[in-house]
């Protein structure tokens, strides 16, 4: 069988990774590569880089709405497109550059759903007039792709109900995985005391954006003990509005408690698998998750999650045994007040977190090896194709 040219187009691509998105199209590159007979070629936004094709956005529209420089840079990169064999983007900043190139070039367009536009109304805070862009951008790619992948069951449902016109044949739940070498235990107790970061503590890692949750969590930690401390590995707020939020509660929470550390900057890898494995809980909060990459990172790291029942993550975290899940059902005081009450009981448990955190790694280890999800995506890849 000749070889399989694959070009892979995306908006993150290192160092420029922000979120789930990001790292899943880094490691399933990664993991594809290492398969014979299988050439990848990546096409991201910003500068060139040694390992993928760099697009920038032109002069003239540096000023532009960014959903208009998000399309504008998907027709350059369709342009690139001509020598592949399929064209598989992820998130809508980069669909329509997948879009373009199928029809272009009648070559399949595959799409991963790592989130859906109309469930992510506030997006319209981010993007302005853009989200009416972003979300047609979205529908039409997702209309006319050869197939979809979906990172969780709930997901695949999501794109069905968001877009009913589309053959539930043509989506194909394919989850995340997670590389349990490098999400491994790392014990090592400076990283801590660089942050100040002392006593039992539960870690919340993720951007700042209204479908993680921050605000809930930081109301719901107004009603948990004081001696549990909280770190926030929190940065990059999507909009002003939530950032100064979050910001707020923060503070409130410090003019009482001297164990709450902010940590803006992204963490190095082995400073995040150190906080991570050092806390006793890993606080998952989101009101919209497709599937949670990293609850798996948490899981990895031998780390107890509590998290929210929404979207994927049930189909990662086992409540009761690799952690406990809390409902989310739009009810923002309910929601708070689930989260205080089983923060509260969790951190007083210490032995439960750690049966908790054993269970999660071996889930972990057995069923989200990035092997797996390769094989399964080139499988999709060979059969658009045929």
């Amino acid at each position: 069988m000749s070889e399989l040219k694959v070009g892979i187009v995306t908006k993150e691509w290192p160092p420029a990774i922000y979120g789930g998105a990001g790292v899943h199209v880094l490691q399933l590159t990664q993991a594809l590569r290492t398969i014979n007979g299988v050439h990848v070629d990546v096409h991201c936004f910003g500068a060139q880089r040694n390992d993928a094709f760099g697009y920038s956005t032109p002069a003239e529209f540096k000023s532009a709405n960014p959903a208009i420089q998000a399309l504008v840079t998907d027709l350059e990169i369709a342009s690139h497109l001509s020598n592949v064999d399929l064209v598989h983007s992820h998130t809508w900043y980069a669909n329509m550059a997948g879009h373009v190139a199928s029809l272009q070039y009648s070559i399949p367009h595959i799409v991963s759903a790592h989130s859906l536009e109309p469930l992510r109304p506030w997006k319209a805070e981010q993007l302005g007039g853009g989200y009416a862009i972003s979300s047609w951008a979205e529908k039409t790619a997702y209309e006319g792709a050869a197939a979809i992948i979906a990172v969780s069951d709930g997901m695949r449902a999501d794109v069905l109900a968001a877009y009913p016109s589309i053959d539930p044949g043509k989506v194909v739940t394919i989850r995340n995985g997670v590389d349990t070498t490098k999400f491994a235990p790392h014990h090592d107790a400076s990283v801590a005391a660089k942050y100040g970061v002392t006593g039992p503590y539960a870690i919340f890692v993720g951007r700042i954006t209204r479908q993680k949750g921050l605000a809930h969590l930081l109301r719901a930690w107004k009603n948990v003990p004081a001696e549990y401390g909280l770190v926030l590995a929190a940065g990059s707020a999507d909009e002003e509005g939530i950032g100064k939020e979050v910001a707020d509660l923060i503070a409130e929470l410090e003019k009482t408690r001297s164990n709450i550390w902010w940590i803006k900057d992204m963490l190095p890898h082995a400073e995040l698998t150190a906080m991570l494995t050092g806390a006793d809980l890993f606080v998952c909060p989101s009101i919209y998750e497709p599937l949670g990459i990293v609850n798996l990172e948490a899981m990895g790291c031998e780390t107890a999650v509590l998290a929210s029942r929404v979207g994927g993550i049930p189909e990662v975290v086992t409540d009761m045994q690799t952690g406990e899940l809390v409902d989310y059902r739009g009810d923002a005081a309910a929601f708070e007040s689930a989260l205080s009450e089983s923060i509260t009981r969790l951190m007083s448990q210490p032995e439960l977190l750690k049966k908790y955190g054993t269970a999660g790694r071996v889930r972990a280890m057995k069923e989200f090896g990035w092997d797996a999800v390769a094989a399964a995506t080139l499988a999709l890849y060979r059969r658009v194709i045929a």
